[in-house]
């Protein structure tokens, strides 16, 4: 834990990832940016497609949803019970492939700390 927060810490102040990227974030928003996931996620509901659920993901361990078959790369990365907090998940949706190597996820992340935000705010969003 401690050593997120010293990357996240170190990410911000070399203006990678803005320090309110975690903290702030518009779901409406967010709901757009996530139609960049949506050909493989789904936020809204607990169905698997080329990749898996991320309906409650936020507070999830990381390589838990129902039904999925992770990488071998994303189940190591999980191990020891690992989170999908907001820290984490800003990390890697800035750069999945830069925090899992080898995950079979082709998607190169999102383009800005807002839209990572956004997006995060959106998968904490009570499902409608």
């Amino acid at each position: 834990m401690k050593s997120t927060f010293i990357l996240a810490l170190s990410l911000a102040a070399a203006g990678i990832v803005a320090p309110s990227a975690r903290a702030d974030g518009d779901a409406a928003a967010g709901k757009t940016v996530f139609g960049k996931c949506a050909a493989c996620h789904t936020a809204t509901e607990a169905k698997n497609k080329v990749g898996p659920s991320l309906m409650g993901v936020v507070g999830r361990p990381v390589a838990t949803a129902e039904g999925y078959k992770y990488s071998e790369a994303m189940t190591a990365f999980g191990a020891g019970g690992k989170v999908w907090d907001e820290a984490t998940l800003t990390q890697y949706l800035l750069s999945p492939k830069g925090v899992v190597p080898k995950t079979k996820m082709a998607f190169a992340g999102l383009k800005t700390p807002e839209e990572v935000a956004n997006v995060i705010a959106y998968l904490k969003a009570p499902v409608k």
